[in-house]
């Protein structure tokens, strides 16, 4: 499909969308959103696609939002601009709701809703000269629908400071809090996401949605009776799909899974 503001690409078993507007850093608009959540729901639904890779063209990942549209909401109904920020929300949980692996793929600023696509992942990947900031609060506003993502990435006493002072950060701090799961050079940040593509490839579809799942639904839960017999019906279940029981065939084989795709015979 052809999009304005996103680019996608196919590799075997992964899809690559790029914000692809370099002139304003990637800043995001009402186009963006809309084809973000686009290429993504699309990539969620293609059974080929094992795992997803979001990064930015040119010198930024994302600048945060375009302030030319956000200026827009002033000239809203409350009702309008409401529906229209429910947008932004709408794709951070379709990112963060996926049940396929998402990268990000971060270089350059990722500021303000910039930050919040990068907590929206499951796992995050900065340059060493990656930059970060919650910039709201010196525009007059707060960071509103990135929040939820946000603090569940670097929790509430980190999410005080950096959104009450809006002060730029660096990677090292980021990969400190927990927004960034690993550092790479410049140069080398493709082959460390090449490496962690290479991991997600091998594991099963269906025990990678599970996964997602599991986490999503015993974190921050008390260890009690309850949740044991969850986690027990949880794996029983795996055990007697067929994905558990073609893993465990190909292991005691010493055969490649069904699922297995080699990306250099792919």
């Amino acid at each position: 499909m052809n999009y304005q503001t996103i680019e996608t690409q196919l590799a075997p078993g992964i899809a690559l969308i790029w914000l692809n507007r370099p002139d304003v850093r990637n800043a995001m608009n009402d186009t963006m959103i809309a084809e973000l959540t686009d290429a993504f729901e699309a990539a969620i639904d293609d059974d080929t696609i094992r795992a997803i890779v979001l990064a930015g063209q040119g010198k930024a990942f994302c600048a945060g939002g375009d302030l030319n549209w956000m200026k827009r909401a002033g000239e809203m109904s409350p009702e309008e601009a409401f529906e229209d920020s429910r947008k932004l929300a709408s794709l951070l949980r379709t990112i963060h709701d996926s049940p396929k692996p998402v990268i990000a793929r971060v270089h350059g600023a990722a500021f303000a809703g910039g930050m919040g696509l990068v907590a929206a992942c499951d796992i995050a990947v900065g340059s060493h000269e990656a930059k970060f900031c919650l910039s709201e609060v010196k525009l007059g506003l707060v960071p509103a629908m990135i929040s939820p993502f946000v603090l569940g990435r670097i929790g509430a006493a980190h999410a005080r400071r950096w959104t009450l002072t809006a002060e730029v950060f660096g990677a090292a701090e980021a990969w400190r809090i927990g927004l960034l799961d690993d550092i790479s050079p410049d140069d080398e940040l493709d082959g460390t996401i090449n490496g962690l593509l290479g991991h997600l490839v091998q594991a099963s579809p269906a025990a990678l949605r599970e996964a997602k799942r599991l986490i999503r639904d015993v974190a921050g839960k008390p260890i009690d009776d309850a949740l044991t017999d969850d986690t027990a019906r949880r794996i029983a279940a795996m055990r007697a799909s067929p994905d558990g029981q073609e893993g465990m065939a190909a292991f005691f084989e010493k055969r490649r899974p069904s699922w297995f795709i080699d990306p250099e015979n792919a």
